[in-house]
């Protein structure tokens, strides 16, 4: 029988790219964003390789997370697998000058947003003792860059998180990993930087970032790993990146 997944962020990016590899892979999908129109659109290429069923919610929004997971149907009921991937950089700013607004939207979607997800799924995974949660965290989570405080301490959140709930899932059976993509050319940066396509496109400028096909093959390496095998902490870079702030724009 075939596991299910359940990818929050699935409209675009590394989420978009792991449904697409999973759904390949015979995976079954409940597929959640807040973009409809993405949402349908991704349901229908995808039910070409396997079941499909599409949620819409914002992970930020508490109440929508519970309501829509709870009206999964009896065919997509039982998630053996939890990717939280949903999440975002918002501004790039000092703290002085940083917008509230930006942390709130940060601390809402990658730390909120992934308990909430988290909470509504896990009772489950304990009552069969299986089931495997992925969170997709940051190189940010390993260390910190000027002008990126709100997003980086975030991103730690994420790692606390991924290492406490290890622990506590342990007497369970469940797995649980972490995975930390560095520089990925998705719209993380069209979202960081507002729009302003300019600043985006030189992020990734003078070398060749990951994608986000990338790091899905990573998702589904670590996934299909038999049950003895838990990959818990996963630093991924381009080859030029050694660390947040040195790139090799070279290459």
């Amino acid at each position: 029988m075939s596991k299910t997944a359940l990818i929050t962020g699935a409209t675009s990016g590394i989420g978009k790219a792991t449904a697409i590899i999973l759904a390949k892979n015979n995976y079954k999908l409940v597929i959640c964003g807040r973009r409809e129109d993405r949402l349908n659109e991704l349901k229908t290429a995808l039910s070409e390789f396997t079941e499909v069923h599409s949620l819409l919610f914002d992970v930020r929004d508490k109440e929508a997370v519970f309501e829509q997971i709870s009206s999964l149907p009896e065919a997509f009921s039982q998630i053996d697998i939890l990717i939280n991937n949903a999440g975002n950089a918002h501004g790039l700013d000092p703290i002085q000058t940083g917008s509230i607004d930006d942390w709130d939207a940060m601390i809402d979607g990658n730390i909120k947003g992934l308990l909430y997800v988290s909470k509504a799924i896990i009772p489950q995974m304990i009552t069969r003792k299986s089931g495997h949660i992925i969170n997709i965290g940051s190189t940010a989570a390993k260390e910190v860059y000027p002008n990126g405080n709100v997003y980086c301490a975030t991103k730690h959140a994420v790692d606390a998180l991924n290492q406490g709930m290890r622990m506590d899932l342990n007497p369970f059976g469940i797995k649980v990993g972490a995975i930390h993509p560095g520089m990925v050319s998705t719209e993380f940066s069209d979202v960081r930087f507002k729009g302003d396509s300019e600043k985006a496109q030189n992020v990734y400028k003078g070398f060749s970032p990951l994608q986000a096909e990338d790091i899905a093959d990573i998702i589904h390496f670590v996934v299909s790993r038999p049950y003895h095998v838990n990959i818990a902490d996963l630093v991924v870079m381009p080859t030029a990146q050694a660390s947040s702030g040195i790139v090799n724009r070279s290459l």
